[in-house]
């Protein structure tokens, strides 16, 4: 039995390349979330995309799981602050999403810089949404100490 199940819904209206949706989730946090066709190769306009749904969730994911192995280390952070970049590209295929990269900076009393970085790439590993993208998407890590 899973642990948890969440759920989204999108309505869309027309074509790709003119049509509109709208995204909500299960939990009400997201409501009539506007995504087209030109949010997501062209301009956002204050809509969303895939990639960018993608890279909140991988964002979200990753510090929690950072913020698991830090502690479990001995290292509580005061402060983790993580960027995630999900990137669609055309391949000779059609369109994938080729990259995520993961930017982390961090305020962690009592570590030093590598200690920070093992333990980054350590987190990025036992990243759930990591390991559901792992082997299809690469995935890099950077991780800066403030």
């Amino acid at each position: 039995m899973a642990l948890a199940e969440r759920r989204a819904s999108v309505t869309w209206k027309g074509n790709l390349t003119q049509g509109t949706g709208t995204i909500t989730s299960g939990s009400g946090a997201l409501t009539d979330l506007a995504v087209t066709w030109a949010s997501r190769t062209e301009r956002s306009d204050g809509k969303t995309s895939p990639e960018e749904l993608i890279a909140s969730a991988h964002a979200a994911c990753y510090s929690m799981a950072f913020s698991n192995t830090l502690t479990q280390a001995g290292h509580t952070p005061e402060q983790l602050s993580v960027t995630a970049v999900c990137s669609l590209d055309r391949v000779e295929s059609g369109l994938k999403i080729t990259t995520m990269q993961l930017d982390v900076r961090g305020k962690v009393p009592g570590i030093d810089q590598a200690t920070f970085v093992d333990l980054a790439q350590k987190a990025e590993l036992g990243c759930p949404v990591s390991n559901a993208l792992r082997n299809n998407v690469a995935i890099t890590v950077t991780a800066q100490l403030e």
